[in-house]
């Protein structure tokens, strides 16, 4: 069997980290989607078109066999938690997220360009958020950078400090990358693993 060639199509590093952790030799591209959610679609559905849409944009960049994208949409009360992009932004999305439980749904895909094929799916993760203060939201946002995170909250990093519980099939999901179901994935285009 001819080794294939991955390519990640993503310019997250999160991804990138946890991609490494199961596939040493991969390349990675910045695919260029526009993210911006359909209103027939729920958040779920908007996470795994996407992961589709820059599986697909990956491909069109670079040569290779195997295109993995991946995206996330966080919710809360029926409200999509988008990236803040400004530190007010994120002080605003955590001050409406205390108390309350968040969904942070995480699309991947795996687009094999030799058969044009692919499998998708959406992982959901439950975020509890706990009673947070307006100083303990800004002590946070001072001190991790979340501008580009949806829902303004890191759980690799101190962002676990202002959670009551996380409930989900697979803890890399909520980081950005959910590996049980890419691994299966990708077993299943014939990349061995382990």
């Amino acid at each position: 069997m001819s080794k294939k060639n991955i390519v990640l199509a993503s310019t997250s590093t999160y991804r990138r980290e946890l991609l490494e952790r199961i596939c040493k030799d991969f390349t990675v591209v910045a695919p260029k989607v526009d993210e911006a959610p359909i209103s027939t679609e729920t958040p779920a559905e908007c996470a795994m078109r996407l992961s589709s849409e820059k599986a697909r944009a990956g491909a069109l960049l670079t040569s290779g066999d195997i295109f993995i994208g991946s995206d996330q949409v966080a919710e809360c009360d029926n409200q999509i938690l988008h990236k803040p992009g400004t530190k007010e932004k994120a002080i605003a999305q955590l001050m409406f997220s205390s108390g309350k439980l968040a969904k942070f749904h995480t699309g991947v895909c795996v687009f094999n360009q030799t058969t044009d094929s692919h499998d998708c799916a959406t992982i959901t993760t439950e975020v509890k958020f706990r009673s947070l203060t307006v100083e303990e939201i800004k002590r946070y946002v001072d001190r991790e950078d979340v501008l580009g995170c949806a829902g303004s909250a890191k759980c690799e990093g101190l962002g676990i400090s202002l959670l009551d519980s996380i409930h989900g099939p697979d803890p890399t999901a909520l980081i950005g990358l959910p590996l049980i179901t890419l691994t299966k994935m990708l077993r299943d285009v014939g990349i061995p693993l382990p």
